[in-house]
């Protein structure tokens, strides 16, 4: 075990030292808002009794890749298959980036390959929660000292 920062978390993701799940990058990103670790402590205290939701990611399958949609995304279904028993399957031929130009209202995890995540999100976080920074696997930009 060792510790890393959120950052460093990142880094050593995309270095492929370290593996993680779409939902650990998206709170990873979410993290780099905060530049301590007392800046991430007055936060949730102060948004403690706000609330908060569940959601279940919604993958849809591109020509060239996957986008798990979120809550908000233009794209998410109004009736997501919450158990699986619809096995409903969202799948276009069309590639990722076209989609991407294609759409405004984003909150979506673009998946290229198992090492190569990117978040989009341009809608207003629900509950005071901060929006996770848009980080592409593929570069370094944030500046969190957690």
């Amino acid at each position: 075990l060792q510790w890393s920062s959120p950052p460093e978390a990142i880094e050593r993701f995309k270095s492929q030292e370290i593996w993680f799940g779409p939902p650990q990058f998206y709170e990873l990103c979410r993290l780099c808002n905060f530049s301590s670790l007392g800046e991430l402590h007055k936060f949730s205290s102060d948004r403690a009794l706000e609330g908060c939701e569940r959601w279940m990611p919604v993958m849809l399958t591109a020509s060239d890749g996957y986008i798990q949609l979120l809550p908000g995304d233009e794209l998410y279904p109004e009736d997501p298959d919450y158990t699986g028993e619809k096995k409903i399957i969202m799948s276009t031929d069309k590639k990722v980036e076209d989609l991407m130009k294609e759409g405004s209202v984003f909150h979506r995890i673009v998946i290229k390959n198992i090492n190569n995540l990117v978040v989009y999100v341009n809608i207003q976080a629900k509950y005071k929660h901060r929006n996770p920074l848009m980080i592409n696997s593929g570069c370094s930009d944030y500046n969190s000292r957690l």
